[in-house]
């Protein structure tokens, strides 16, 4: 099978993701210098860069799946060269030409799962209410406050779902008159357009958008960043528009407006780790420290790198799926950040970040006794 993509192709891709963005870049070498990769490998943005704009670059390399499009090089370039757009172009014609390099091997049948169940991890999709079971959760009917959907990871993945049980039992002592669509939802393929995979994103996101729609749901509700920014960001090229909060927005709020009372000491250290999706690609930083803060007895302390320097777990970009050698694990440097801080917990908000976490909390010398790993709606549920 032929590899390398004509020249004319790799171009008129990366013209398409961002017009000429990559013939923009005079090769200074910002992105480099803030990429987590260099911090545990080596990787150059800026030779990628300047390949792609040649058409030189081949697709069955590894290099055009390192990128966890996290954030940090658009945010110092300064010539606005559209590393993540142009990124993702080259990964379509790999998908393209069914090109996978062995380290994302498992994108293919990632692929095939979220085609035939709406997952990534080809559980059943009449399972995805599973979680839930014994909770009293509704069904989401026209006229509900909120709809809580809670995504893949938090449905199917048995740490993941704990996080789910948290949240809906806040909702339930708030008072919130909220429901889940269950089998009739699917992922809402960010991380799957990510990877390349433009045409199945389109279709994941015309199903949920059909199931949105049928039910008359306005407000959504959810747990990971990668959903907030796919229901926020890039539904509404579909021309649909709905309000759509995250978790630690909607804890604000609700401990703001007095409908969530917090008693319980939780007399512990906590340092919290800024998702890329909900940090630095929707700038929400301040409500998950608004709320942490409000819990009695607990103590924030922040991160050499934290809000728009936060630096990236290494699940984005579709990575969460991909496989990284340990020693290039963001996680294992991040978790070293947050023990180095004194806390005696690591809080997140994202279901990647948590996954990648306790996957370097379980790995280190202390088997993980040092830190424990939690999503601020554990934390604030044992504050109820």
């Amino acid at each position: 099978m032929e590899t390398v993509a004509p020249q004319k192709e790799i171009i008129a891709a990366i013209k398409a993701a961002g017009g000429d963005a990559f013939k923009s870049c005079y090769q200074c070498g910002m992105c480099d210098t803030v990429c987590p990769w260099n911090r545990v490998s080596k990787f150059s943005m800026r030779k990628l860069v300047r390949e792609a704009t040649f058409g030189l670059t081949e697709i069955d390399s590894e290099e055009i799946w390192r990128c966890t499009t996290c954030g940090k090089c658009p945010q110092v370039c300064p010539r606005d060269v559209k590393q993540i757009q142009s990124g993702v172009a080259l990964r379509r014609i790999a998908t393209e030409y069914d090109v996978f390099p062995g380290g994302v091997a498992p994108i293919p049948g990632v692929a095939a799962s979220l085609r035939a169940e709406g997952n990534p991890f080809g559980e059943p999709r009449a399972k995805r209410a599973d979680w839930a079971q014994g909770l009293n959760v509704k069904r989401f009917e026209e006229g509900m406050e909120i709809l809580y959907s809670p995504g893949c990871y938090l449905s199917y993945d048995p740490r993941g779902r704990k996080i789910a049980r948290a949240t809906v039992e806040i909702l339930q002592a708030a008072g919130v008159d909220f429901g889940i669509l269950g089998s009739d939802e699917s992922c809402c393929g960010e991380s799957i357009r990510k990877t390349g995979d433009e045409k199945l994103f389109r279709s994941l996101a015309r199903g949920n958008i059909a199931a949105l729609v049928g039910n008359g749901v306005k407000k959504i509700l959810v747990s990971s960043p990668h959903c907030y920014h796919s229901f926020k960001n890039e539904y509404p090229e579909f021309m649909v528009h709905f309000e759509v909060v995250h978790i630690t927005e909607y804890l604000h709020q609700l401990i703001s407006a007095g409908r969530l009372k917090l008693t319980k000491d939780y007399a512990k250290t906590v340092t919290f780790h800024d998702p890329c999706y909900l940090g630095r690609h929707n700038g929400v930083y301040e409500q998950p420290r608004a709320a942490l803060k409000s819990v009695p007895g607990l103590q924030l302390n922040e991160m050499s790198e934290s809000k728009k320097n936060s630096f990236c777990c290494g699940g984005g970009g579709g990575r969460i799926w991909m496989e990284t050698p340990k020693g290039e694990r963001f996680s294992d440097l991040r978790l070293e950040q947050a023990v180095s801080t004194g806390a005696q917990v690591l809080a997140t908000a994202c279901p990647y970040c948590t996954t990648n976490f306790e996957d370097s909390r379980l790995g280190r010398a202390d088997g993980g006794a040092s830190i424990e790993v939690r999503d601020i709606t554990e934390i604030i549920r044992e504050a109820i």
